[in-house]
């Protein structure tokens, strides 16, 4: 699986003559990427090619450019922009478990979810993000039916994939934008506005379409049968905030599918998940790639290991790491879910520095105040490896045990063809995974001690930091307003509330200067 995983990585870091800057994203979606070889005439003289090509598209989620952590396909900061790092900003500071203290201008806005404007960089660095990706997909997708490559449909569904996921972050984050596709790529002028109904129908039709197609197995770090079922489920999982119908009956059968026709299995170990070595993890559905050597950047899981180290209070190296950022930590709203963290049984309760910190974040600009998450870390689960400054390790952005957690959650909400005691035996498969006490049926179906339903709680103990926690808040209405209150929400020590137009984020400003027909989202 090593082997594999180097393999991809090869062709990625090989692969810069193809796909250069695509400057101005939000300028012109549809300008053509400066290369030296079109496409069409790369792929007729190597259709090998492709593989690159491909490995390049895939690692425009994880990393900033093609020439390495100081260079960025956007004209934005290569450090500060990559679209990992977006999604752990807008989807984990904007909500109650993570917080960051650098106060960095509008990065200080997220993490107190308060003061938002089109002018945030950090919402404008995700927009962009998205639209580099789309065009890149679309300009493909024009070129490859007129090329000979091996498994040509597979190949035409993974880059279908690959734009459905960053269109899926369009829908979930600003709620609207323009439908880019290979059919109007090349259009001159702006495309209108559309949707999030329109968007949700596009990905929706799009992941239909391919599903039956992909692979069920593929190379490391490429799209899925799985993949596609997962991204199928979490769409239909938060259809009714997306399109005001819900659609769990959906969700629940995209989610079973993961669970009985997939080659995946519950890791053993949690931290295995989250070591430098998870490339061989049989839980992993669909990973975004890391090296510490070949694809270094300031956006992957480096963003996440070296942000909660500081070596004031955290030994580096035994985190695989050999600079700490002093950024990031959790809350109480994080660890105080599992209760006493010195008595507790719950092996994920150990994922937090507590040495030199304190419980309560009187001041989310002390790093002493929060306790660090050491979830993710850049050493091998199994062997040994060497301290380095960038992570090796890889994000897995979909994984099996979600696929129970969603099952469990459409079972709650008395999807079809689910059931209770099914639902129950999920849950307790991922708790007993991490020696956690098991639950009853109506465990599952009651609110915890904090008020927040237990399901929403368990997603958090299981899944926090890995790109969720904002989207499933929201989901259960639960994100803006003062019903649920958490450390500096609004700005706020103890938390305050916060308007409901919160729940999407504001168009960028540089968007709506580039396209007359895009309009800001209310509130904003």
């Amino acid at each position: 699986m090593k082997t594999i995983k180097n393999n991809f990585l090869k062709l990625l870091a090989s692969f810069v003559v193809v796909i250069t800057l695509f400057t101005g994203c939000t300028n012109d979606l549809n300008t053509k990427p400066e290369i030296e070889l079109t496409l069409e005439e790369l792929l007729a003289q190597d259709p090998q090619a492709i593989e690159g090509i491909l490995s390049r598209l895939y690692g425009s989620f994880a990393l900033s450019g093609a020439n390495g952590s100081g260079s960025s396909d956007i004209s934005d900061d290569p450090g500060e922009s990559p679209f990992l790092r977006g999604i752990v900003n807008l989807q984990e500071f904007a909500a109650d478990g993570m917080k960051n203290r650098w106060g960095d201008n509008g990065l200080d806005q997220l993490t107190t979810t308060s003061n938002w404007t089109s002018e945030n960089k950090f919402f404008r660095y995700l927009y962009n993000r998205i639209f580099f990706t789309i065009p890149q997909c679309n300009n493909l997708l024009t070129i490859l039916p007129n090329v000979d490559v091996d498994k040509k449909e597979v190949i035409i569904s993974e880059v279908r994939f690959i734009r459905a996921l960053a269109n899926f972050y369009l829908i979930d984050v600003f709620g609207k934008g323009v439908l880019a596709t290979d059919e109007n790529y090349g259009q001159t002028e702006p495309l209108p506005q559309a949707t999030r109904l329109e968007l949700y129908n596009f990905v929706e039709s799009e992941l239909l379409a391919i599903e039956p197609i992909l692979l069920s197995t593929n190379t490391y770090g490429r799209a899925t049968k799985g993949a596609a079922q997962m991204l199928l489920a979490k769409l239909y999982l938060n259809a009714e905030v997306y399109t005001g119908t819900a659609q769990y009956d959906n969700a629940a059968i995209y989610a079973k599918k993961v669970i009985t026709e997939g080659p995946y299995s519950l890791a053993n170990d949690f931290v295995s998940i989250f070591s430098g070595d998870n490339n061989t993890s049989t839980e992993i559905i669909f990973p975004l790639i890391a090296d510490a050597l070949v694809s270094q950047s300031f956006g992957n899981t480096t963003y996440i290991v070296n942000g909660n180290l500081n070596a004031d209070t955290t030994p580096l190296a035994q985190f695989g790491a050999t600079e700490g950022w002093g950024g990031h930590r959790a809350s109480k709203a994080w660890y105080g879910l599992y209760g006493n963290l010195s008595t507790t049984t719950d092996e994920r309760a150990d994922l937090f520095w507590t040495t030199g910190h304190t419980y309560e974040m009187t001041d989310y600009k002390e790093w002493t105040n929060g306790y660090p998450s050491i979830k993710f870390r850049n050493t091998n689960f199994t062997g040994t490896s060497v301290p380095s400054s960038f992570s090796g390790t890889d994000f897995p952005l979909f994984r099996l045990a979600d696929a129970y957690l969603m099952y469990a959650e459409c079972a709650i909400k008395g999807a079809a063809n689910t059931d209770i005691t099914t639902a129950v035996g999920y849950v307790n498969d991922v708790r007993q995974r991490s020696n956690a006490s098991t639950i009853t049926a109506i465990d599952l179906q009651s609110n915890e001690s904090n008020g927040l339903p237990f399901i929403l709680n368990e997603r958090a103990r299981e899944l926090n930091l890995e790109g969720h926690r904002r989207t499933d808040l929201i989901r259960f209405n639960l994100f803006t307003g003062s019903t649920y209150l958490w450390p500096w929400k609004g700005g706020a020590k103890d938390g305050t509330s916060i308007p409901a137009t919160y729940n999407v984020y504001p168009i960028p400003s540089s968007a709506l200067q580039a396209n007359p027909n895009l309009t800001q989202n209310p509130g904003y």
